[in-house]
């Protein structure tokens, strides 16, 4: 099955969520910190396979600083920890919405069994 194509695509900052409406009226709401976690970027994914992924940690108060569209197939999404190398395709995003659950408490499970945390780890440095 084709994954459907979002209508519209709208970063709430304060909750730092990510929604997808579709045709059909029907929304879902990412975190950003979901997104993040599972960027599809080789840096995230890992050059060599899921072996050589990287556990991502401390990101839980990340953020969007832009969303740029890619062709008529992906976005590419800047977050303020300064990733950008992840392009999330419609198909990829509709099997994060998909299979959400499945994936979170998989992830939760690695934290654990790696003594991470989803806090972010010592002082925060931004540029403005």
């Amino acid at each position: 099955m084709k994954a459907p194509i979002p209508i519209q695509v709208h970063y709430h900052k304060q909750a730092r969520e990510l929604e997808l409406v579709y045709e059909d009226e029907v929304s879902f709401r990412l975190s950003v910190e979901y997104l993040r976690v599972f960027s599809p970027s080789a840096e995230v994914r890992g050059h060599g396979g899921p072996e050589s992924a990287t556990l991502q940690v401390g990101k839980k108060d990340v953020g969007l600083t832009n969303i740029s569209q890619v062709g008529r197939y992906a976005i590419k999404l800047h977050f303020d920890d300064g990733h950008d190398s992840g392009i999330y395709s419609w198909e990829y995003l509709y099997d994060l919405i998909q299979r959400r659950e499945r994936y979170w408490a998989d992830y939760l499970k690695q934290l654990e069994q790696a003594g991470a945390s989803r806090e972010p780890m010592g002082i925060e440095i931004r540029q403005l």
